[in-house]
């Protein structure tokens, strides 16, 4: 998708991949899904979360110490078909009880190969239902420009973003312009305690 990333050609790779824990899934000796999970234990020892260096989190201080940042979800193009994103939820979920975390925190990008139209429009559609309260909010550091055109047309939301909503999640502000993806991060938070409940029930095994 154009992305300009240092290091060795065709390989995704920073310096919070050493502090991470990687969830995959295989089908049979072949990897057809990832994610990568940060702790809060991982992030002080990586000195910040990867999405500080797009948001200002200043607000969320004080959840810290029960948030795990999601990123780098990559499912196989043949797989792409619910059941393997279930999965590595259902993965995910077991974490997050094991560890007795409450938040789950992370970015879901979207192209902005149209100038950020479509971004524009997702975000006004969006914050009128799922931005999250005033003392949750965090502050993109280099913000995608929201004036574009705008047609009215209902956007068309990236499969993640449009899966974390349906699980509960706000989106915590506007969005942050990534150059070297060239898309626009939307800040995605999940307090489990809101997790729409049949979701719950199916990956957290929570009763009514």
């Amino acid at each position: 998708m154009g992305a300009r990333l240092a290091g060795e050609p065709g390989i995704d790779r920073d310096e919070f991949d050493r502090w991470c824990e990687h969830l995959v899934v295989r089908d049979g000796g072949e990897v057809i899904g990832t994610y990568r999970l940060l702790s809060p234990q991982g992030a002080r020892r990586a000195g910040r979360y990867y999405s500080e260096g797009e948001f200002d989190l200043g607000r969320l201080e004080a959840l810290r110490g029960a948030m795990v940042e999601v990123g780098r979800s990559c499912i196989d193009e043949r797989y792409r078909t619910g059941a393997v994103i279930a999965l590595l939820w259902a993965g995910l979920a077991r974490y997050m009880l094991a560890g007795r975390f409450e938040y789950l925190v992370g970015c879901a990008s979207m192209s902005v190969a149209d100038g950020g139209r479509g971004a524009a429009a997702a975000y006004r559609e969006i914050s009128a239902t799922h931005l999250a309260p005033s003392e949750y909010r965090v502050f993109p550091l280099s913000a995608l420009s929201l004036e574009g055109s705008f047609s009215g047309e209902k956007p068309e939301l990236p499969p993640l973003l449009k899966g974390y909503l349906r699980l509960g999640a706000y989106v915590a502000g506007e969005p942050a312009w990534d150059p070297d993806f060239n898309t626009a991060d939307f800040f995605i938070l999940l307090p489990l305690s809101r997790m729409e409940r049949r979701y719950a029930r199916h990956f957290l095994g929570a009763s009514d």
